[in-house]
Parts: structure tokens; C-alpha cells; sequence
């Protein structure tokens, strides 16, 4: 029974130290530990996106982590870099190329080596190019710490979503020139427009008379002699449309 009893003591009290021997990843300003887990980030700008992570060392030792970004299943047009620092550092850290290949870990230099000591942390920033959103879809990275850059301590994962915001369907301009031949009036319609500025001209290319549409204006042609006129249809913004009109009196 003694035995027993030491024995579970000894597990409770080396179970305890492991459980705090632990890397907190978290969202700035959070102070919710999500390492092992998914962080999902809807795009919404066409901007580059930026994701902070804080790396906390419960470790109750000093470390100089490495960071390993794994593409898990990313568009091949998106790109990326991430930048790797001590939480104190005011420059940010040392900023990688991290698109270079895949998977890819921050270098074990002494110039760039920085000690994480027990309750401090290591900020990592990741900046995400979508190719000016030009490829819609999803993609996963995954952001691995270690000592070594190959026996992994914890990891995190950061998915980004992107859906190309369906723009409306802009209506084409349509007019519509009744009835023809004419000979007191023509009603003329236009539709897909708010505005349009009317010429009428004869064949010669002179211009009869000019007018304003909105929508439906109905013209006088009762003055003018037979034959063939051109109804000409500014439209801002869009191509210049022309209606041939047959005056008979």
C-alpha cells in the first residue's frame, strides 16, 4: 500500500510538471490558447492580409524557436511571407520570403537567433497575397515550432477563404424608336440607362434637332420632309447606338 501511494504521488507530481511544460498560441488581445488548433480568416479586402500569433513559452526553460510554415493546400498564384520576432522586439522581428519552398523553417543563425525565456513570447506575423484576388478558394498553412526545425512542438493552423464578390449584372442599354415610317411623331424608349442625349440628322449628316431621354420622350416630325433620317443615342458610359427612321407624310 505504501508503495502504491508513492507511486501515485510520483505520477501526480511529474503529470503536473508536463502539464504546464505547454506553448500557448494565441490571437493578440485574446488570451485564448489555440495551439493545435484551426485560426479561420475570411478575406474581405483586396489588400494583402496579415495574421498575428503570439507564441508563449510555458515551458519553464529558455528556447530559440524556429518557425516552419507547411502549405497545406494553397491556390499556386497566392503567395507569402511571415516575419519572426521576440514580443519585446520593436522592429517586428527578421521578415522571410516564405514562398521560397515548401515546407520552409526560419534559419538557425546566430544573427537572427533570439532567446524566448519562460513566460515571454515570440510574435509571429504572416502576410498573405491572394495574386490581387484573382484565384477564389480556400487555403490552409500551418505554422510549426521548434528548437531544431524538424521535432515539432506545437503547431497552429490558419485557413483563409475567399469568395470574388459577384457584381451585379449591369443591364444593356436598349432603345426602342416607334412607329417607323412616321409621319406626325416618333416615341422614342430608352432602357438600362438613366439619360441619354438624342440627335436626330438627315442623310447628309446635318443635325436636325438635339433632346434629352429619360426613359420615353416622345419627338415632333410632323415639320420635317420625307425621307430617311438617322436617330443618333448617346449613351454615357456606354457605346453610341443608331436607328435609321423613315419620315412619310
Amino acid at each position: 500500500m505504501k508503495f502504491l501511494f508513492l507511486y501515485l504521488a510520483f505520477f501526480v507530481c511529474v503529470f503536473g510538471l508536463n502539464a504546464q511544460n505547454t506553448i500557448s498560441i494565441e490571437i493578440p488581445g485574446t488570451n485564448t490558447d489555440i495551439s493545435g488548433q484551426t485560426h479561420e480568416v475570411a478575406l474581405t479586402t483586396t489588400d494583402p492580409i496579415e495574421v498575428s500569433f503570439d507564441l508563449i513559452n510555458n515551458t519553464g526553460a529558455t528556447h530559440q524557436w524556429r518557425i516552419t510554415r507547411d502549405k497545406i493546400s494553397v491556390p499556386t498564384t497566392w503567395s507569402d511571407f511571415l516575419c519572426w520576432g521576440h514580443c519585446t522586439d520593436q522592429f517586428g522581428g527578421t521578415c522571410y520570403a516564405a514562398n521560397v519552398s515548401n515546407p520552409w523553417s526560419t534559419p538557425a543563425t546566430p544573427s537572427v537567433l533570439f532567446d524566448v525565456n519562460n513566460s515571454e513570447c515570440g510574435k509571429l506575423k504572416v502576410t498573405i497575397n491572394p495574386d490581387d484576388w484573382t484565384t477564389t478558394g480556400q487555403a490552409q498553412y500551418r505554422y510549426y515550432v521548434s528548437d531544431n526545425g524538424t521535432n515539432f512542438s506545437d503547431s497552429v493552423d490558419l485557413v483563409l477563404s475567399y469568395t470574388a464578390a459577384l457584381k451585379p449584372v449591369k443591364e444593356e442599354a436598349s432603345v426602342t424608336i416607334g412607329p417607323n415610317p412616321a409621319s406626325d411623331h416618333i416615341q422614342i424608349t430608352t432602357s438600362g440607362v438613366e439619360a441619354a442625349n438624342i440627335k436626330i440628322m438627315d442623310a447628309l449628316g446635318t443635325t436636325i434637332s438635339k433632346e434629352t431621354v429619360i426613359s420615353s420622350k416622345k419627338i415632333n416630325v410632323s415639320e420635317l420632309r420625307n425621307g430617311v433620317y438617322f436617330v443618333v443615342i448617346e449613351i454615357p458610359g456606354s457605346k453610341t447606338i443608331t436607328r435609321k427612321v423613315i419620315i412619310r407624310h
